[in-house]
Order: structure tokens, then C-alpha cells, then sequence
């Protein structure tokens, strides 16, 4: 095995450049952290004060007990998605924080000051609740969760690679925003029910849990995540197509809204208006969009196994690793055999290899296509690097991995004298060709 990398793991010239000692005190990272933490802070606090005035103390605690419980299916639903090449926790932090907090406040705020204004325009507050529900309801809300995924498009450009990158950040939004609504309406229901003495299976509190939790927890992240497709197309998109990388999450949000609006519409449809549309429109866009995803994390392990053994040639990986890096079964195997023989820091490398390596693929598939940035190089040369200095844990896991997960073949006896002309007869351990 070489001792030394191929070719040198970075450029020269000092490490990060001279540019950042000169920025700004605002270009400075602690400071764009910090600003983004209060934001989310403040906007926390304020949506919890308004919340909490709306629906009450116990009401409030009612309906954050009952809105939690989708809330992890949900999460690890999006993470299981994302597991061929993982983004980071902060991300997915990130994009619940505004989703909970600041979506919600600029939902709240902006959806009561244009129903009070249609209102009083009209004259007539019913079509004012109604225009509010079907129309400004889906443009501003599906607008403040979109903001969260240009955000992380925008700011975390490495880690928005494709579609399912979209598809995650947006469900995890769009799951935020629905669990602070959740415990808006379940503690109203809550508290309607106080006051009618309504209890069980026949309250408003059990019926809008139905409705919300048990029926149709999906529907927010489903209206969102088109958005995050339009987005994630825009990402595989090169960098010269300034006009598609525009157009296409703008498609997307628009769709968004679309859909928004006719589930929120559904109820003026008539008496089963909610389960026609539910049921028509509904489930089989939710289906339709998970075969989406899933073939798409399908076509990524196939980028995966089709881009890494050019790597294996120029002896960055081993023969069986592009194999093992591309079976979700075979890097699962790895990551128990390094827990098993070496422990949890020698899985955590592993999964950590398993995740450097996608990108790298993911990176030359872009390249090769002319879609990569400016700084491919250094990009392929930072990842090789981080490959390198975790092989000694991760080569033996994924060798063994590669082993047990590897498609049986058949095994051809040659013949004495093998029919290769100008060649002596291949060697095999064991085998005798003078054996009578």
C-alpha cells in the first residue's frame, strides 16, 4: 500500500488565503452567526408570546404536546433520504429554527394584517377569511419557508448539491413552520372545547388532531419541498445558466403556492370537498414525489459507483471501494464492522469516508458535465485529502463490506493449457497442471 498521496492534497500558498484577514467586521463569520441566532431567538420568543396569548397557558401546553409527536417521523424521514451523502446537522438546525420561528411570526403577522385590510375594504369578513385562507395564506407562508432554503442555497453553496438537498431542507422547514401551526390550532381547539365542555372523540380538539396530525401531517413539507426541487434543479445547473437558476425555484415556489392554495381551498368545495381533494390530488402527489426522491437517491449511488473508480486507477481508493461507497447495505456493513473491530471513533471515521467520498463523485460528475465552480480543484483536492488521512480506518470496513455485499460469480476451471497463444498457461494458487 503507498505511504504518500499521489499527487499533493493542497495548493500552494498559505493555507485560506490572505482575503479573510482584511474582510469586514461584518464579513466576519461569528458575526453572521450571531446576528442569524438572534434573529431566530427573537423570533421564537415573539411567536411564543403570540401563541401562547392566543390559545392560553394550557392550551399552549396542550398543543405542543399533541403537534410534537409528528415532528421526529417526520425528521427521519427526510434524514433517511439523505443519507447518501449526509449535509450537516446545522443545516437541518437551521432550517426547523425558521421554519418554527421566523416563517411562523412572518406568517402570523402578514396573514392578520391582509385578512383585517380585506376586511375592511369589503366589508364583508367572511370573504375576507375566506380570500386570506386561499390566496394570501399560501403566497406568504410558502414565501417565508422558501427564504429558508435561498438561504442555505445561497450561504451554504457545498452542501446544496442536487434535488434531494432540496427536498430535505425544505421538508425540514416546511415541518417547523407546521409544528408551530400545529399547536396554534390544536391549542385554539383546545380551548373551544373548554368552553363548549366538549370531550373525546367527538371534540374539537380530537377532530383537528385527526385532520392535522394523523391525516395530513405531510402536507405542509409536500407544498414546500416543490419548492426545493425547483431549487435543487437550479443546483445542478451550471453556473452561465443564470436565467434557468432563476426561473426554475421560482417555478417551483409557484407550484408550492398552487398546491397550498387548492388544499386550503378544499373546504369551500362542499360538504366533502377536504376528502375529494385529499384523496384526487392529494395522496398521489405525495406518492409521485416520494418515487421522485427515491429514484433520485437511487441515480446518486449510481454516480457514485460510475465516477469513483477513476480514483481507484490513480490509487486514491481500493479496487472494492467505488463498489461498497455506491450500496447503502455495503456502507451500513462497513460502519458495524469499525464499531465492532476498532470502536465508535473508527465508525465515525468511516461514515465520515462514506460522506467525503460521495462528494468527491458528486464533484467530478459535476465537472465532467461543466458544471463545476471555480474552485474545483481545490475542492477535489481538500476531499482527497480528507479521504487520505482516514484510510487506515475505513479501507478494511469497506473491503469486508465490499465482500459480503458482492454479487456471486461464477468460478471457471481453466484448462491445461489455457488457448492464449504466445503466453504460457496462467498460474493459479493450488491448482497443479501436471495433477493426474
Amino acid at each position: 500500500m503507498a505511504t504518500f498521496p499521489p499527487y499533493p492534497t493542497h495548493p500552494t500558498g498559505p493555507p485560506g488565503g490572505g482575503a479573510l484577514g482584511h474582510a469586514h467586521w461584518w464579513q466576519r463569520k461569528w458575526v453572521r452567526y450571531g446576528a442569524l441566532i438572534t434573529l431566530l431567538a427573537l423570533s421564537g420568543l415573539v411567536i411564543l408570546a403570540l401563541v401562547r396569548e392566543q390559545t392560553g397557558t394550557e392550551g399552549f401546553l396542550v398543543g405542543l404536546g399533541l403537534a410534537i409527536l409528528p415532528v421526529p417521523l417526520l425528521i427521519a424521514a427526510f434524514r433517511w433520504l439523505d443519507r447518501v451523502e449526509p449535509g450537516p446537522w446545522r443545516n437541518l438546525l437551521f432550517a426547523f429554527s425558521w421554519g418554527a420561528c421566523a416563517a411562523a411570526l412572518i406568517a402570523i403577522v402578514a396573514n392578520s394584517f391582509a385578512t383585517r385590510w380585506i376586511a375592511t375594504a369589503t366589508a364583508d369578513p367572511s370573504s375576507a377569511d375566506t380570500l386570506g385562507a386561499t390566496v394570501i395564506a399560501p403566497v406568504v407562508e410558502e414565501t417565508a419557508k422558501a427564504a429558508a432554503v435561498l438561504l442555505v442555497f445561497l450561504f451554504r453553496r457545498r452542501d446544496f448539491t442536487g434535488i434531494v438537498d432540496g427536498v430535505v431542507i425544505a421538508g425540514v422547514t416546511a415541518t417547523g413552520f407546521a409544528f408551530t401551526e400545529n399547536i396554534l390550532y390544536l391549542g385554539t381547539a383546545f380551548g373551544t372545547d373548554q368552553l363548549t365542555g366538549d370531550s373525546g372523540i367527538a371534540s374539537v380538539t380530537a377532530a383537528t388532531f385527526f385532520v392535522r396530525v394523523i391525516m395530513s401531517p405531510f402536507a405542509h413539507p409536500l407544498f414546500t419541498v416543490l419548492t426545493g426541487i425547483g431549487f435543487g434543479i437550479a443546483a445542478l445547473s451550471a453556473d452561465r445558466h443564470h436565467v434557468r437558476r432563476v426561473l426554475l425555484p421560482l417555478s417551483g415556489l409557484l407550484l408550492a403556492m398552487g398546491m397550498h392554495a387548492v388544499w386550503n381551498g378544499s373546504s369551500t368545495f362542499g360538504e366533502y370537498g377536504f376528502f375529494a381533494v385529499y384523496a384526487a390530488f392529494m395522496v398521489p402527489a405525495f406518492g409521485l414525489l416520494t418515487w421522485l426522491v427515491i429514484w433520485t437517491r437511487q441515480r446518486e449511488l449510481r454516480t457514485v459507483r460510475e465516477e469513483l473508480p477513476a480514483y481507484a486507477v490513480a490509487g486514491w481508493l481500493t479496487p472494492a471501494e467505488p463498489f461498497a461507497l455506491g450500496s447503502m447495505r455495503a456502507r451500513r456493513i462497513a460502519r458495524q464492522y469499525a464499531r465492532a473491530h476498532a470502536g465508535k471513533r473508527a465508525a465515525r471515521a468511516v461514515a465520515q469516508y462514506e460522506a467525503y467520498a460521495t462528494s468527491l463523485a458528486f464533484l467530478r460528475h459535476r465537472g465532467r458535465r461543466g458544471r463545476a465552480g471555480a474552485d474545483f480543484v481545490v475542492r477535489e483536492r481538500e476531499l482527497l485529502h480528507e479521504l487520505w488521512v482516514r484510510r487506515e480506518a475505513a479501507r478494511p470496513a469497506l473491503d469486508h463490506a465490499a465482500r459480503m455485499t458482492a454479487p456471486p460469480t461464477p468460478v471457471v476451471i481453466p484448462p491445461t493449457h489455457w488457448p492464449v497463444h504466445g503466453y504460457p498457461a496462467v498460474q493459479y494458487p493450488g491448482y497443479n497442471p501436471y495433477r493426474t
